[in-house]
């Protein structure tokens, strides 16, 4: 077997079936790494590095500490330990963790903000409101 085989087997030699979340894409955006322009992926994001520009991720955007989204955020679930310059619209939730620093607004129907983490902006939590930041795409 292939260290690049793309079927997992079990101990009898049968496939294995994969795992829901296994077939949603994930990138990495590295500690190292600047995007400059907005990114787009219907998958999974974890940002280490720094962003400039809209990010539109459709499952979840991860916000590693001492990383920086200069930009709109618009996905289903955020969660924050880095710093975001701009709104943060999520349409199932939002966690912010106690390193996290966001200056802009937050539309989305549950969030979670541990002890530490600082909002410079308004709180919107109910569902219209982050259905409704998805129709400002800028």
């Amino acid at each position: 077997m292939g260290i690049f085989s793309s079927a997992a087997r079990d101990e009898q030699g049968n496939e294995l079936r994969r795992r829901r979340t296994d077939q949603i894409p994930f990138s990495i955006i590295a500690s190292d790494m600047t995007v400059i322009g907005d990114l787009e992926t219907e998958g999974v994001v974890r940002v280490e590095g720094r962003v400039r520009g809209t990010v539109r991720v459709g499952a979840q955007v991860l916000v590693a500490a001492g990383a920086v989204i200069e930009g709109d955020l618009h996905t289903q679930e955020a969660v924050i330990a880095g710093q975001v310059s701009g709104g943060i619209y999520a349409k199932d939730r939002v966690e912010l963790q106690a390193t996290a620093v966001v200056t802009g607004d937050i539309l989305t129907p549950r969030i979670a903000i541990v002890e530490g983490a600082r909002v410079s902006g308004e709180v919107k939590m109910d569902a219209e409101s982050a259905a409704a930041g998805d129709s400002h795409k800028s």
